[in-house]
């Protein structure tokens, strides 16, 4: 496995597990139903791109590419995003099914949709929230051939 995969993977699982700790902490103060705080959840998704392509770039040295950076960005975010689904898949369907039926009411009031629309949410939420991510902290990332380069 090379080393981009390999860091991808530990910082994908630490930022799952960074998001499933920030729900359960919501969860146990009574706040996790108030949609405000979902948007903590890009902060951490947020650390955990900047993070693993701050570190793959120390790691690769002279051998960064662009190419790689993101591709280290993008897998990072999209396994985090797929843990978490499938953490919160478990959660709403198993362990706290009221919960599920809460967000359904307050969210689709009008509709007719199980609770698989919600992890549909959360899987778009993070895949998007991902890409845009990755996009912008390759910007800083990026080495430019018209900005020398303060390595």
């Amino acid at each position: 496995m090379n080393t981009s995969a390999k860091i991808s993977i530990k910082y994908g699982l630490i930022t799952a597990i960074l998001l499933i700790a920030y729900f359960l902490i919501l969860k146990l103060m009574g706040l996790h139903t108030n949609p405000w705080f979902r948007l903590a959840n890009g902060l951490i998704m947020a650390f955990g791109i900047y993070t693993v392509i701050k570190q793959y770039k120390l790691i690769s040295g002279n051998d960064f590419t662009y190419i790689n950076g993101f591709k280290t960005g993008l897998i990072t975010g999209f396994l985090a995003t797929f843990v978490f689904a499938l953490f919160m898949g478990i959660y709403f369907f198993h362990l706290d099914v009221e919960f599920m039926n809460t967000l359904l009411k307050d969210w689709f009031q009008d509709y007719n949709h199980g609770g698989g629309i919600l992890i549909f949410v959360i899987i778009i939420e993070g895949l998007s929230s991902t890409t845009i991510l990755t996009l912008a902290f390759m910007q800083i990332f990026k080495i430019s051939k018209n900005v020398p380069q303060n390595k």
